[in-house]
């Protein structure tokens, strides 16, 4: 199948139109047209080759939702005209541990990145959601539900698993004190899930500047972490800290905030952090984990929650040639709080 999407061609240049195969349809394959991907900060990452493990050309994206346009012969979940979603990932080996629990994301052979990851069959390398098509394995594609809004859903296949995933792993709900650190794409979508799981929701900035925006998103408080008073007065307040900084920072001023048994989650920042004092983690018997996306169960029932409590990502529409600008405004924290492609504005005809 040719079809059309926008690649980085280097480290250093700016995404441009490209032409390319996907391929042939296997009997347990779905096809389907891209109508909106979301922008995530993994993508442009990649572009940018921060993590040193890209190729080049390489389409990123993978937040995606579509219109399914072909079925394998084998595929029993979905017909044309379904509309599907599609995250983080293709593939993984479906034989390990984990993928039998449900968990591929943790696949023990390693999961297939949507883009950056090699197919299992033939190796060649894959390509993102900044297409107008996209062929997958029937078992990673997911199914959107009626009453979710398409042009906003996207999101939802990155930085709401992100979040989620650990709000359910630690067994968010009525009760829970929550803590947000950061309230960008993943922090919003942090707030809004951890107040529809029932928890009490802190947002932690460094300043109170964004206070407004995060009452506004159901947040019960914002917390300034600059604030010695406020934060010493916080102590032992949170079970859980959700951390989604995309960048090397210290995690000194908010262990003290976890009560005994309590956890710090890592979602943002992927490389090396700051030095720790572990004297808080030892005296409260604190934790600090990481947590990677959701498994295809735990992605599909964040979509239905989404649909039964009417959560969405707060987006920004913008046009396929307006990427690179997408991409600069990213780097600036210049976006509230997600970007959406409408890949209706990517035509042939900019090959």
């Amino acid at each position: 199948m040719k079809t059309i999407g926008y690649a980085a061609y280097s480290p250093d240049s700016p995404l441009a139109p490209l032409t390319f195969e996907r391929r042939a349809l296997r009997p347990d394959d779905v096809a389907m047209e891209i109508l909106y991907c979301g922008v995530c900060h993994s993508d442009l990452h990649t572009a940018h080759n921060d993590w040193g493990w890209s190729y080049y050309p390489i389409v990123p994206g993978h937040e995606i939702v579509g219109r399914v346009t072909a079925t394998g012969s084998q595929v029993t979940r979905y017909q044309v005209g379904d509309h599907v979603a599609v995250g983080c990932m293709v593939d993984s080996c479906q034989e390990c541990d984990q993928c039998h629990n449900g968990e591929e994301q943790l696949c023990r052979e390693g999961h297939t990145g949507t883009y950056c990851g090699h197919d299992r069959h033939t190796g060649e390398p894959t390509q993102g959601g900044y297409a107008k098509h996209l062929v997958v394995r029937e078992a990673f594609c997911l199914r959107v539900p009626d009453g979710l809004d398409l042009a906003r859903t996207a999101p939802l296949l990155c930085a709401g698993i992100t979040t989620y995933s650990p709000l359910r792993t630690w067994n968010v709900g009525p009760g829970s004190r929550v803590g947000v650190i950061g309230l960008g794409g993943l922090g919003h979508m942090a707030v809004k899930l951890a107040v529809g799981l029932g928890a009490d929701v802190t947002v932690l900035s460094r300043s109170n500047g964004k206070e407004a925006d995060a009452l506004a998103l159901g947040a019960d408080r914002l917390l300034v972490s600059t604030d010695a008073g406020a934060m010493n007065k916080a102590a032992n307040g949170f079970d859980l800290i959700i951390d989604t900084v995309p960048v090397k920072h210290s995690l000194d001023p908010y262990l003290p905030l976890l009560d005994v048994d309590g956890t710090l989650v890592i979602v943002g920042q992927v490389g090396p952090m700051a030095e720790t004092n572990t004297v808080p983690l030892l005296l409260g018997r604190r934790r600090v984990a990481g947590s990677p996306i959701g498994g295809i169960r735990e992605t599909q029932e964040l979509l239905d929650f989404c649909a039964k409590k009417n959560i969405l990502p707060d987006c920004e529409m913008i046009r396929m040639d307006q990427i690179n600008d997408a991409f600069e405004r990213m780097e600036k924290a210049d976006v509230r709080y997600r970007f959406v492609i409408d890949m209706a504005t990517l035509s042939d005809g900019q090959a």
